[in-house]
């Protein structure tokens, strides 16, 4: 996964499940026993036509650029913000990643960016993305992980609400005991951190994803299906042991980290990811081609950045109550919650059960004693709802 596949760091508590609605299906595709089809959602259009990570549209937007520390990857590495970047290729802005390492945690810099508000579910996702065999300079080798995803946070071990889509997991050199150059696909029902269990279906290709390609997924009917330049290289369903589709709604990432330091050989290697653009249709089923084609229509009529999404497609949003040993909580989805007077959350501070933080626009509860845990991607917290 984008966030750790194997060996992975937890996420953290969710207030709210979202509600599925039924999809329609569109530029030609098929949708076998499809329930009643619902009004299209909307679309999320971004051509990253950025200044830099610090430009304020970004933000506007809905992009955060992590800086904060913590999983996953390497231990003690440095999520850096400045090497988020937005070069011109080909004539056009991408969106570029630079994750490098010297072999030491301290020496280690991860990149990560990610539409932060959790309101991508089923539907249609696309992103032209530029993976990389060889770093850009220093010595090959590194087990790094390239990748396009949604997630949610995890409250405890097993959550079965949990939902995470790796779209592409590109390792080319290999990782958590494969050797590389190989490319994941998974589909997330569940897991643990002590000791180590995760519930998922995952599929690869063996072979090198070096260069461009049109990384496409529709989740509909109880199926993720996933493409590579238009060729289906995974269909994920509910059948088996455990059900992998999605429960709730997601964040929508792109991130570079590094697995381990094992397989460095010396000095400093840098490693880039790039996206061309990325696309969602909510509640929509596209096929690939379509999916490429509505992005390219957008951009040779000048359009950089589209977000139409539709909050639950004119449903009332559900009222859901969370309940622990110490407090119940009521959150409506989307109704911003009091945050005013609460101190945002830092790295260094111990914070005791129940405590209250702000983190990333929304409020925070302390589940036990935690020091160092981000709000977010670690079990500790409990999410009270945006700000």
């Amino acid at each position: 996964m984008g966030r750790a596949t194997r060996g992975r760091v937890a996420g953290a508590a969710l207030a709210a499940a979202a509600v599925v609605g039924s999809l329609i299906t569109a530029g030609g595709a098929s949708s076998a026993a499809a329930p009643a089809p619902a009004a299209a959602c909307g679309v999320l259009f971004d051509d990253f036509d950025y200044s830099s990570h610090t430009d304020g549209a970004l933000g506007r937007h809905g992009w955060q650029v992590r800086s904060n520390a913590g999983g996953p990857g390497v231990p003690g590495a440095t999520w850096a913000p400045e090497n988020v970047t937005f070069p011109t290729v080909n004539g056009d802005k991408v969106l570029q990643m630079a994750s490098s390492t010297d072999g030491t945690a301290a020496g280690t810099e991860h990149t990560e960016i990610l539409q932060g508000e959790r309101r991508f579910l089923e539907g249609t996702y696309a992103s032209r993305i530029r993976f990389s065999d060889a770093p850009a300079s220093g010595p090959d080798g590194d087990h790094v992980n390239q990748t396009f995803f949604t997630i949610s946070p995890l409250r405890h071990d097993n959550d079965p609400l949990y939902s995470e889509l790796d779209f592409s997991e590109y390792l080319p050199n290999g990782g958590w005991g494969e050797t590389g150059p190989i490319n994941y696909q998974t589909s997330w029902h569940t897991y643990q951190l002590e000791p180590w269990a995760s519930k998922n279906k995952s599929s690869s290709q063996r072979s090198s994803a070096d260069g461009w390609h049109d990384v496409v997924a529709t989740v509909a009917d109880g199926h993720i299906r996933y493409y590579v330049d238009g060729a289906l290289v995974a269909d994920h369903d509910r059948s088996g042991p455990f059900d992998v589709y999605p429960r709730q709604a997601m964040s929508l990432n792109f991130n570079q980290w590094f697995i381990d330091l094992a397989a460095h050989s010396g000095g400093l290697a840098t490693y880039l990811e790039q996206a061309d653009w990325v696309y969602y249709a909510k509640n929509q089923v596209l096929t690939p081609a379509a999916a490429v084609a509505n992005a390219a229509n957008y951009r040779s009529s000048g359009v950089r950045f589209v977000d139409d999404l539709v909050g639950e497609c004119g449903g009332t949003p559900p009222t859901t109550t969370t309940t622990t040993t110490t407090t119940t909580t009521t959150t409506t989805p989307g109704t911003p919650v009091g945050c005013a007077g609460v101190s945002a959350w830092r790295w260094e501070s111990v914070y005791l059960e129940n405590a209250r933080v702000t983190h990333n626009q929304r409020l925070w509860r302390a589940r036990w004693w935690t020091q160092g845990s981000e709000p977010g991607p670690t079990a500790q917290w409990e999410d009270l709802g945006r700000c």
